[in-house]
């Protein structure tokens, strides 16, 4: 069977291959998106199902448009536009890493390696059904979120104020006095208190109904868009960054140029990410919320530790906060965005805050040394020198993190704003805006990733890992493959089957595939063909053999001495073993025989 015409490289395999990536990788997402979710305890007001598409649509890059507004004693005049950009990269990075892991598994299945054609139509399938589920979560994506005046209006003991508990100190509104202090209402917060013939006994929230509802919408041609672009981009980083998939012959060059320092690269931020993740951990059992801890690192770990680190790389922010969105920042980001206008957030400001912030130095350098190391053993060490061996692996380390640092910035940026608006007046609005320079992340990347890989490759030619795990996948050699058990089959190597060879086999330099040669001289008659030969007749006496010392022992010598004749064999006694041994005499006959 010809390679053509494997079941790994057929129309229906590829789409077969393509349908289960990406439905793994949407279930993948989507488990983690409904339990984040839950944990946060954003089920309690509306449908899980709308809401974890909608986040899904958010960690591909779509776009989600909520709508507030508030209603009380059946009137609503509060709204509120709401604008939110941010893509929750816990859901996003759960998807890349099943669809990605799953992408490369069907293309090491192919038999002898897959064509530059073959790759371009596995990829563009999984875009397009990819692009298609987005389509459909756009549809499903639609759905109002209700919060409950009880929610809005928390009862006696509790610390803080709900939204409704603001609105007298909204602009334009003028100090309100509390309604619960009016003349004749008593305290209606009460819930031990009821109105004469009202029977209303749980406070002012159910005597006016209050409610919150959001309704939330996908926007869908950008949300398309954006995730085709996503889907794509995930199988480009996926094929840099593994080592063990070949490429085209075209390619083979470029990966294994590439593939040491982005595999490198993209092993170090996972495990800035499982970094993040055990911090979130250690957050649930000693925070006071361990479920909403949880939700929250399942949903945003990625996010903080994909900032801290370009941070850390000393890459500059800039930021403002203003309203309800301030108090829900961190500590050291609350004091330095809380004046208003847009401010400078730099590792040495957040340093004034707190002195935790000299530890993202710390552990950004200590990763990229890691990412150096890694890219030194996974490059091949030819005949040059140390220094131009180091030489190449900055080169190539410094060129990727230059693409990757601003990567990250952008993914991490966030944009949130919230405008309430009272019969169609502006009185009140939050927001925060939280960017990184992305022209400074690419000029620091390349440094630090120059300055890593130099001194990682150092590192590992001084302990002796430059270039250990070098030894990459095959590139193949396309074109119709032999038919049977050999090169290009896809049957599991064994005693019968080999294994797939480096190349090709070919007679030039395998002696045992070489057609001899012709024989010179007269051709070669076979025994049928041969004449009979002259001899004495069949009915002749065989000869006698010659005398004894008529051989060639007698003969002259080179001296003229012949040699003295070989003396007669003895004949060795004749040994009867056939018979036994003679019988004993009999015990009655005492003296027998003498």
């Amino acid at each position: 069977m010809s390679a053509t015409a494997t079941p790994h490289t057929g129309p229906g395999a590829v789409l077969l291959s393509a349908v289960v990536t990406v439905c793994c990788a949407f279930l993948a997402m989507a488990g983690v998106a409904a339990l984040g979710l839950h944990l946060l305890g954003a089920d309690a007001y509306g449908s899980l199902g709308p809401m974890t598409a909608a986040v899904m649509v958010l960690a591909v890059g779509g776009s989600v448009t909520p709508r507030g507004d508030v209603s009380a004693f059946g009137m609503s005049g509060l709204t509120a536009e709401t604008a939110i950009d941010i893509v929750p990269l816990g859901v996003g990075l759960t998807g890349a890493v099943v669809l990605g892991a799953l992408f490369l598994r069907s293309l090491r299945a192919v038999p002898g390696g897959g064509t530059a054609g073959g790759l371009a139509a596995r990829a563009a399938t999984v875009a397009a059904l990819f692009t298609a589920l987005v389509g459909g979560l756009t549809w499903a994506g639609h759905d109002s979120v209700t919060i409950p005046g009880r929610a809005l209006i928390p009862g006696p003991g509790s610390g803080d104020g709900g939204p409704l508990d603001r609105l007298p100190d909204l602009p334009g509104l003028g100090d309100l006095p509390d309604l619960g202090d009016l003349p004749g209402l008593g305290d209606l917060s009460d819930p031990g208190r009821e109105l004469p013939g009202l029977g209303l006994p749980d406070g002012l929230a159910d005597l006016a109904d209050a409610r919150l509802r959001i309704d939330f919408e996908v926007a869908a041609w950008p949300s398309l868009v954006a995730g085709a672009v996503w889907v794509l981009a995930v199988l480009l980083i996926a094929l840099a960054a593994s080592r063990r998939t070949p490429l085209p012959r075209a390619l083979a060059g470029a990966g294994r140029a590439v593939r040491p320092a982005a595999s490198a690269l993209t092993q170090v931020l996972g495990l800035a990410v499982l970094l993040g993740l055990a911090a979130g951990v250690y957050g649930v059992t000693s925070g006071g919320q361990p479920r909403r801890a949880l939700g929250a690192a399942l949903l945003g770990a990625p996010n903080g530790v994909w900032l801290a680190l370009p941070l850390g790389l000393f890459v500059p922010w800039h930021g403002s906060a203003s309203g309800a969105l301030l108090p829900a920042l961190p500590a050291p980001l609350r004091e330095l965005l809380g004046g208003g206008g847009a401010r400078p957030v730099t590792l040495q400001r957040v340093a004034e805050q707190t002195g935790w912030a000299w530890l993202a130095v710390l552990v950004a350098a200590v990763l990229m040394l890691l990412a150096g190391v890694l890219t030194a053993a996974r490059t091949a060490r030819e005949a040059s020198g140390v220094l131009a061996y180091a030489g190449g692996c900055a080169l190539r380390l410094g060129a990727l993190t230059a693409l990757a640092v601003p990567l990250l910035v952008w993914l991490t940026e966030v944009t949130a704003d919230v405008r309430l608006a009272f019969l169609d007046i502006s009185v009140h609005g939050a927001g925060l805006d939280l960017r990184g320079s992305p022209g400074a992340g690419l000029l620091l990347g390349a440094l630090w990733g120059a300055a890593a890989g130099l001194a990682g490759a150092l590192l590992a030619v001084g302990t002796g890992l430059a270039g250990r795990s070098a030894g990459g996948p095959p590139v193949p050699v396309h074109g119709p493959a032999a038919d049977g058990p050999g090169y290009g089959s896809p049957e599991p190597p064994g005693p019968y089957t080999p294994s797939t060879p480096y190349r090709r086999p070919n007679p030039d330099t395998n002696p045992y595939m070489r057609t001899p040669p012709p024989r010179s001289g007269p051709p070669r008659v076979t025994p049928a063909q041969e004449p009979p030969r002259e001899g004495p007749p069949r009915n002749e006496p065989p000869r006698k053999p010659p005398p004894h010392g008529s051989d060639t022992a007698s003969a002259p010598t080179v001296s003229g001495k012949p040699l003295p004749r070989p003396a007669r064999p003895r004949p060795r006694p004749r040994r009867d073993s056939d018979q036994p041994p003679p019988e004993p005499p009999p015990p009655g006959r005492p003296g027998a025989g003498r």
